[in-house]
């Protein structure tokens, strides 16, 4: 009987279904689907490096939205939020019509007055006694010079190049033109949609973690704000200053340094420094005693500007140490130009209230070290 079982047993386990074998890779399907992967990949980042400006746009549109929140808030305190909307996109629209219609022909007027006097200023450059002594001491090196430029602009072939540099130029300024409208007009859709892009944002969050998440959001849209209007602040004054300084020393062209020292300032320690330097060396073309005073002018501004207006004015937003300000400007003006590095700030700026409200606090919270088993 035992035979009789074992050979039963012996039928019936060779009738049974073979066991199911591992699943198994075939190495074309892996590496078509690895090669599928790293071409999506490739069309996401190709797509999102022609998408740079848009994306750039709209965060400097968000930022300033951000930034005009404050004032919105404010107003709406005694008016509906419909009609604090609209009394700030009057005034911005206002201001912005203002200082393109003020600046302007003032700059078209200056340019055409320097592009005149250019010969007497050249003639008195020239006459000047360091540029005497400085072409005596290197006088082989700036003939060689001189006769390299008429030479380069014998050519015709050079001049056509120059032709579309002009024209490259030309169209540089249209397409900034073009940018700052976008901006404008992203800024306006954004600052009357900011409560509702706020509760959007919150929906993507689990509802337990949405007051905690709310929170955080209005921390950092407020604290941007507040650095915003602040930065916008100080850049105004220098702007203002220099004006009211350069026109006085009869720097040549006061209205448009005017304006680099207002762009410049948007930009903290990197762009006040810059603006200061390019402003002084335009300076040099009227004499170098202008420029000097404007150097030193500069050298003071820059010091009560740190010490003094920054403090009083910078006091409610976050503090934001130099040398990340530093790394943040040069880094966002790598990746975005100009745009980039006035946006670079507001978002290390949110960066250390995400860190200060989140990560320290968790990090704070492990009071002990979790015990092996």
């Amino acid at each position: 009987m035992r035979i009789k079982r074992s050979a039963v047993e012996t039928e019936g386990a060779s009738t049974r279904a073979p066991s199911t074998p591992r699943a198994r890779i075939e190495p074309f399907t892996f590496g078509l689907v690895g090669t599928l992967g790293v071409l999506v990949a490739l069309l996401i980042g190709s797509i999102v490096g022609q998408l740079a400006t848009v994306l750039i746009y709209i965060g400097v549109a968000l930022f300033l939205s951000l930034g005009l929140d404050p004032i919105v808030s404010y107003i709406e305190r005694k008016l509906p939020r419909p009609a604090a909307v609209t009394i700030v996109v009057v005034v911005v629209l206002a201001a912005f019509a203002g200082i393109v219609l003020a600046v302007i022909p003032v700059l078209v007027e200056q340019v055409a007055g320097l592009i005149d006097d250019a010969p007497r200023l050249i003639k008195e450059f020239t006459a000047s006694t360091w540029y005497h002594d400085v072409t005596s001491q290197y006088s082989g090196t700036i003939d060689n010079a001189l006769q390299s430029v008429v030479t380069f602009l014998k050519d015709p072939g050079n001049l056509s190049q120059i032709g579309g540099g002009i024209l490259a130029v030309g169209a540089g300024i249209a397409g900034g033109a073009t940018g700052v409208t976008i901006v404008l007009i992203l800024t306006l859709y954004f600052m009357a949609s900011l409560r509702a892009m706020k509760h959007a944002a919150a929906r993507f969050v689990p509802a337990y973690r949405r007051p905690g998440f709310s929170e955080i959001l209005e921390d950092v849209s407020g604290a941007v704000g507040r650095y915003v209007i602040g930065q916008a602040s100080l850049a105004l004054i220098n702007g203002v200053l220099s004006l009211i300084f350069l026109s006085i020393i009869g720097a040549p062209m006061p209205v448009l340094l005017a304006l680099i020292a207002f762009m410049g300032s948007l930009i903290p320690l990197v762009g006040t420094l810059s603006a200061a330097i390019i402003n002084s060396v335009i300076c040099l073309f009227a004499s170098p005693l202008t420029a000097l005073v404007a150097i030193i002018y500069y050298l003071i501004y820059m010091q009560i500007e740190a010490y003094v207006l920054s403090p009083r004015i910078m006091s409610k937003a976050v503090a934001v140490p130099g040398a990340m300000v530093v790394i943040a400007a040069v880094g966002g003006g790598a990746l975005g130009g100009i745009l980039g590095a006035l946006v670079a700030i507001p978002v290390a700026a949110s960066l250390i209230i995400i860190i200060q409200k989140v990560v320290f606090p968790a990090q704070d919270a492990k009071t002990e070290a979790p015990q092996d088993a």
